[in-house]
């Protein structure tokens, strides 16, 4: 189902020109405190107003489908929440499979606000495996957040590599936002030691 921006503004989250939004993609399945760790580290890190937790239907990367989405949501909306965190089903709504999709339906809809797609190292290191990669690059600042000792693995990214000359350091990360595309950054920090898939194996989430 894609409907006409007009219809999707009903229950769509709050996006003022001039504000900063960062993005968070994902499976979401299930969420957990490091999600909302790495939020809270680049609220911080990159000032902004808003993390918008984009909850996919699914990965077209990965075989195995994810629970509902319905059951991830109520998930999400069930941790306890840091009041600029939002939870939305937009990619859902929009009918999009992949990000950029995704983000040209948001960018045209939202002229004048600032977003930020948000990663963690391990996505940097399989960005040329996603649709339309290059496109997301060139027209939305990245940041990605590492634990320590993940660093050299994503610098040395096919993506990181090719959009070398365009990398931010990480001690003016806050100008970020504020950066015209292509514009990325890689923090380093503490990690939370937890996983999706590690809560799955232990049985504490059934799909």
């Amino acid at each position: 189902m894609n409907l006409p921006d007009e219809e999707l503004k009903h229950g769509f989250p709050v996006a003022a020109p001039g504000m900063r939004i960062g993005l968070l993609g994902g499976s979401f399945d299930p969420p957990h405190a490091g999600h909302r760790h790495i939020s809270l580290w680049a609220l911080r890190k990159f000032q902004l107003d808003k993390v918008w937790w984009l909850v996919s239907p699914g990965n077209p990367l990965k075989v195995d489908g994810p629970a509902s989405l319905e059951r991830r949501l109520a998930a999400c909306r069930g941790l306890e929440m840091h009041p600029k965190i939002e939870v939305s089903d937009l990619e859902s709504r929009f009918g999009t499979r992949h990000s950029a999709a995704l983000l040209r339906r948001l960018l045209r809809m939202n002229p004048g606000v600032r977003f930020v797609w948000l990663m963690g190292a391990d996505n940097l290191a399989q960005f040329h495996l996603w649709h339309d990669w290059a496109w997301i690059m060139r027209h939305v600042p990245i940041g990605v957040l590492a634990r320590p000792g993940e660093q050299v693995r994503a610098g040395l990214s096919p993506a990181a590599q090719r959009f070398a000359k365009y990398r931010l350091r990480a001690d003016v990360a806050e100008a970020l936002p504020w950066r015209r595309a292509p514009a990325w950054t890689l923090l380093s920090g503490r990690m939370l030691g937890i996983s999706s898939s590690e809560i799955r194996k232990r049985g504490e989430w059934k799909r």
